[in-house]
């Protein structure tokens, strides 16, 4: 099994003085920030992922994926929640879902509105591989995904992608009775960059998406169990703009 590798570079320096296309940011990074909160209040966060709905846009017999998106404005005392309105991706970066509106009901009003999330967006938006200016605005996703001895979860039906922003954020909240789940990254001619599986939580992946193509292998049960699920934060950053 291939191990992280904690870093705050790629395992591949791009030639010349290019900045880093992503970073893999130890778990030490966001919980050392979550730690000046409540410890009730981090646990009431996660246990959040308890409460997401199933994701009504997927094709197959049951569901293995479940989710909350929302939308924020990216303000000096916090996160502005936007108006709700469908998840759109161009069908050029999302060839199984793409081209079509996904509304998944939204973040419930503890977790949108808390510390918790306020203080994982500000700290995930110091480390964009990349510049800021203009960065605003932020997509939240709550994602469970549940694998089980009938039936594999996919965490990435559409395989190697883009997801159509500037920057994306990858973060483990927990896994729990499974295996797989190797996150992958390559350069836009497919070039392989950095292989990972996320297993601390809070152990985060964050990538410039104008410059790398990710996906994620199958989540199979462990050995012996019968259901494991994966849990993740995703985190869309973006100019307001492009978001309207």
């Amino acid at each position: 099994m291939l191990h992280p590798v904690s870093l705050d570079v790629p395992t591949r320096r791009p030639a010349g003085r290019e900045r880093p296309a992503f970073a893999h940011v130890d778990a030490g990074v966001l919980t050392a920030a979550l730690a000046r909160l409540p410890t009730a209040e981090v646990a009431a966060f996660t246990a959040s992922w308890e409460q997401l709905p199933a994701d009504a846009h997927l094709d197959a017999p049951e569901p293995y994926r479940f989710r909350r998106y929302s939308r924020f404005r990216i303000r000096p005392g916090g996160l502005e929640p936007l108006p709700h309105r469908p998840f759109f991706q161009d069908r050029g970066v999302n060839r199984v879902h793409g081209g079509v509106d996904r509304l998944f009901a939204p973040l419930d009003a503890g977790p949108a509105s808390g510390a918790v999330l306020r203080t994982v967006v500000r700290t995930l938006l110091d480390r964009l591989p990349g510049p800021r200016a203009g960065i605003d605005t932020c997509g939240v996703h709550q994602i469970r995904v549940v694998a089980t001895s009938d039936a594999v979860g996919h965490p990435a039906p559409e395989g190697v992608h883009q997801d159509g922003h500037s920057y994306v954020a990858q973060v483990l909240i927990g896994r729990r009775d499974v295996r797989g789940a190797e996150s992958t990254l390559y350069d836009l001619r497919r070039t392989p960059l950095h292989r990972a599986v996320l297993e601390r939580p809070w152990e985060s992946i964050v990538l410039d998406d104008r410059r790398v193509l990710h996906g994620v292998t199958p989540v199979r049960p462990a050995p012996g169990v019968r259901r494991g699920v994966r849990d993740m934060l995703l985190v869309d950053f973006f100019p307001g703009a492009e978001g309207e």
